[in-house]
């Protein structure tokens, strides 16, 4: 993916320094104080979801796939624009069958296969541009799955979202440095890009939080000529 590209703005401040210190510090105090959702939370609704032959998009730091449950020699596909991402993940998990996808979610996907689950977590925020253009993510990783399929996550909300006042800060600086872009983002928004590809959509907020899963991939129309 060419580094200039917008879309890997969210994606290329995941150095291994960082991605080393991701878990104690984004996964503890952050996800609990700042954003008001926990990560225990969202590991067990992650658990409740993922499936054998998954597919995670944006894995961060493959902390959520090592503590998912699934059994060992499980295959996984995991994707992502930044290499240091995929190989950090796939070290962390060689207990799995771990295929290794450098691409970009906002482009057609270059898997092959109907998976059974496949997850977005923690990566709409970080996507460039309003709503209609992250629902490209959303389209995307639904053309991947198998009829009975579901895909999941979570993402922070922008300046909708049920904010304390240190989440607000946290999501101005965060916006500004260009990790995050976000602030238009909202709970409608979401639910209208996920039933676009999905007959059934169900989302919980918690927190800065709004957790979502979709089932009934609807087939991805060709486009015209």
């Amino acid at each position: 993916m060419d580094r200039d590209d917008p879309a890997y703005a969210g994606q290329r401040d995941y150095t291994r320094a960082l991605l080393n210190l991701y878990d104690p510090l984004v996964l503890g105090p952050i996800a609990r104080f700042v954003w008001q959702c926990p990560t225990g939370g969202l590991l067990e609704r992650y658990r409740r979801h993922i499936r054998p032959n998954h597919l995670d998009v944006g894995p961060g730091t493959g902390y959520f796939l090592e503590h998912s449950g699934l059994r060992a020699g499980s295959a996984v596909t995991i994707l992502d624009p930044n290499r240091n991402v995929l190989r950090h993940v796939a070290r962390r998990l060689r207990q799995f069958d771990v295929t290794a996808v450098e691409a970009d979610v906002l482009k057609p996907l270059p898997v092959a296969g109907s998976y059974d689950s496949a997850a977005l977590h923690l990566v709409i925020h970080c996507l460039p541009g309003p709503m209609s253009r992250k629902a490209a993510a959303v389209s995307n990783a639904a053309a991947t799955l198998a009829p009975s399929g579901v895909l999941f996550g979570a993402s922070v909300l922008g300046i909708s979202g049920r904010h304390n006042w240190i989440a607000r800060r946290f999501l101005a600086a965060f916006n500004r440095q260009g990790g995050f872009d976000n602030l238009a983002d909202t709970e409608a928004g979401l639910r209208e890009i996920l039933e676009a590809s999905f007959d059934h959509v169900e989302l919980e907020t918690i927190g800065s939080a709004v957790l979502f899963a979709a089932k009934g991939p609807r087939p991805t129309l060709p486009a015209p000529t």
